[in-house]
């Protein structure tokens, strides 16, 4: 376990370097737009590109996986949104709660960390699960979220919205161009590689620092905006799906398909359910108030998650491993 730590701690102390930076504003607000846009623009995708080119094809397309993958955040959704739905939650804070509950932060920090733990092998695992998230995960939860409305193409508008943002990340660009180059065999000339590379470098610590400012300025919007005291049921739940049912659903969903004869790579199976294991993506804050949600409440299933993961994903890959 202290080996685990070993590796883990560097990556939730940046975020917490970041969280505090903003909080006591030695980061201003105004300055977190232009450190998201670096990391969103310019490093990530230069990060999962280079993964993506030196990972084969056939890894970062494998049926199985995204099944299984598809299969466990499709439960975690309509599992959190049943669950959730009261009296104040209705579909789009709850929507946006089970968005939360079935999305990890694997971009900004799955990627970089379990490269760390597992080797670049597992970087093929955690792209394939970033596809299905963006595209088909986050637009499934944005059209949810739009049935309270009294238009009744509310739905279909929100999700060609959706995907209309999709098509704008670069995100998914770059994991299929970095696929297609790794299918052809073909990679950029010296100088053009060596930059990517120095943006790729740049991307992980940058990117975690990120988180936490992100963090701190949710909670500080959020805290603007809430009125009394938000009760537990409201987000410890989901966050405990987050954390514990949706890695035990993934593994749980793979062991089965593995036990009937699928052919679903141990290695692989083990790359997701750590992903599975992450805590909340971060971006979610965005596009519940994009989209008027609660963010008080999204902000705290976040924090809450991004906490606890030191712990509970030090855990998860403790056992694994052993």
């Amino acid at each position: 376990m202290l080996s685990v730590l070993a590796v883990t701690f560097p990556f939730f102390a940046l975020v917490l370097a970041g969280y505090l930076a903003a909080r006591r504003r030695m980061l201003p607000f105004e300055a977190i737009a232009g450190l998201n846009t670096f990391v969103l623009f310019f490093a990530l995708p230069c990060m999962l590109y280079r993964f993506g080119a030196s990972t084969p094809i056939a890894q970062m397309l494998d049926p199985v996986a995204m099944g299984v993958w598809l299969a466990c955040a499709l439960l975690v959704v309509a599992g959190t949104v049943k669950f959730s739905m009261n009296e104040r939650i209705r579909w789009n804070d709850a929507s946006f709660g089970a968005l939360v509950a079935a999305f990890p932060n694997t971009g900004f920090m799955g990627v970089p960390l379990l490269v760390a733990l597992l080797g670049a092998q597992a970087a093929g695992p955690a792209i394939l699960t970033i596809l299905i998230d963006l595209v088909i995960t986050s637009s499934l939860c944005i059209a949810l979220s739009r049935l309270d409305g009294a238009d009744e193409h509310g739905a279909s508008t929100a999700a060609k919205k959706a995907l209309k943002g999709v098509a704008l990340n670069p995100m998914p660009w770059a994991i299929l161009l970095g696929g297609l180059s790794s299918a052809l065999a073909w990679k950029p000339v010296a100088p053009v590689m060596n930059t990517i590379g120095l943006l790729a470098d740049a991307a992980s610590p940058v990117a975690l620092f990120t988180i936490g400012a992100v963090l701190a300025r949710s909670q500080f919007v959020a805290a603007q905006g809430v009125q009394g005291t938000l009760p537990a049921r409201d987000f410890v739940p989901v966050s405990l799906t987050k954390l514990v049912l949706h890695p035990l659903l993934v593994w749980g969903l793979g062991m089965a398909v593995r036990a009937a004869g699928a052919p679903l790579d141990p290695f692989t199976l083990q790359v997701m359910v750590l992903v599975a294991a992450l805590p909340s993506a971060s971006n979610v804050s965005l596009l519940a108030e994009r989209f008027g949600a609660d963010t008080g409440r999204i902000a705290r299933i976040i924090l809450l998650t991004t906490a606890a993961a030191f712990l509970t994903f030090s855990a998860a890959v403790a056992l694994l491993k052993g």
